[in-house]
């Protein structure tokens, strides 16, 4: 069994920071645990860290660059010296129960990773993530924004985590390698979610874990950048040549269409040099893929029923005939699985 009297929880602080201190102390004042906390500094650009109160159980860990979501967290991990991890997000207040729920959600042996209830700052009625989807085409997003977090009051199996608020047991952590440090920032959760499905393990919600969220949604040439190359490098890594093979045209023509969108919406530059980024360092990315197929034990066919054709139409609006477009994937969809 787990030891849930003894919880690592990291943090991240970035920029202004100005819900800091509140989910510092909201993490610290947790109920039924023994919790310590490794705040990581990747730059901070308010007096935020330096005016915390003095506490014993934060330690405060500053690197010499910022070394993005991924690269802070495993920083922060490294450093962990309890069984459970629990990440939250320095804009995430958690409800006092909430750390303790996630790590007892990880006393079942076959979870590997598990994920709470996220709800919008400005409504905490209303859901900002209840674990996140996974599109076939190796998109992610903020699972069921907007709903009545009442509507999810039932621990199940997801696809992936949000990074917002999630757990893991540092054996489990060590075993998968953490997040990517390549990746630098965004679907990190994903990808991590995806390869613990592949070593056999659940992913969980797990409802009585809550925090708000003071989220703000944004799409910025840098954050569309990484979203676009790191979603190239899921699919190159963590699909295997089968599902790609049955995935190619649809991947193909969706590589095409997203294309197009950068350019009207500005980003093209950003999105071609994602594609530079992937070419200039294929070396990696075959190294990644060789350790990532090797390590799995659960066949795509197997995990074929995680992957959604359907796109949350208030995060990725579609263009006139879109319905029509995303019926023909998921026709196609079902044809591929057959061949799986």
């Amino acid at each position: 069994m787990t030891d849930a009297r003894h919880v690592t929880a990291i943090m991240l602080a970035y920029g202004a920071e100005p819900y800091l201190h509140d989910a510092v102390a909201a993490v610290l004042d947790s109920e039924g645990v023994t919790v310590e906390l490794v705040l990581v500094d990747n730059g901070c650009t308010t007096d935020a860290v330096t005016t915390l109160p003095a506490d014993p159980r934060v330690h405060v860990v500053t690197p010499e660059r910022n070394l993005g979501f991924t690269g802070g967290v495993d920083l922060g991990a490294s450093r962990a010296t309890a069984p459970v991890l629990v990440l939250v997000n320095s804009d995430a207040i958690v409800e006092p129960g909430a750390v303790r729920a996630l790590a007892e959600a990880l006393d079942e042996p076959a979870t590997g990773l598990v994920s709470g209830l996220v709800t919008l700052g400005e409504d905490p009625d209303v859901v900002n993530s209840v674990g996140n989807p996974v599109h076939v085409l190796g998109l992610s997003w903020a699972g069921h924004m907007g709903d009545p977090a009442e509507a999810h009051a039932t621990p199940t199996d997801i696809p992936s985590v949000t990074g917002a608020l999630m757990a893991a047991r540092t054996s489990t952590w060590s075993e998968l390698g953490g997040f990517p440090p390549e990746y630098f920032a965004y679907l990190e959760d994903l990808e991590l979610s995806w390869r613990t499905w592949q070593r056999g393990l659940r992913v969980r919600y797990v409802p009585t874990a809550r925090a708000v969220h003071h989220y703000e949604f944004s799409r910025s040439p840098l954050k569309m950048y990484l979203v676009e190359r790191n979603r190239l490098l899921f699919l190159a890594t963590c699909y295997s040549g089968r599902l790609l093979a049955l995935l190619a045209l649809p991947l193909l023509a969706f590589e095409v269409a997203i294309t197009a969108v950068a350019v009207a919406q500005g980003w093209g530059r950003q999105k071609v040099a994602g594609w530079r980024w992937v070419l200039g360092h294929l070396r990696w990315v075959r190294a990644r893929r060789r350790e990532v197929q090797a390590a799995r034990l659960v066949p795509d066919r197997e995990l074929a029923h995680l992957l959604s054709t359907r796109f949350d139409p208030a995060q990725f609006p579609l263009p006139p005939g879109g319905g029509l477009l995303q019926a023909v994937l998921a026709g196609w969809w079902r044809a591929a699985r057959r061949l799986l």
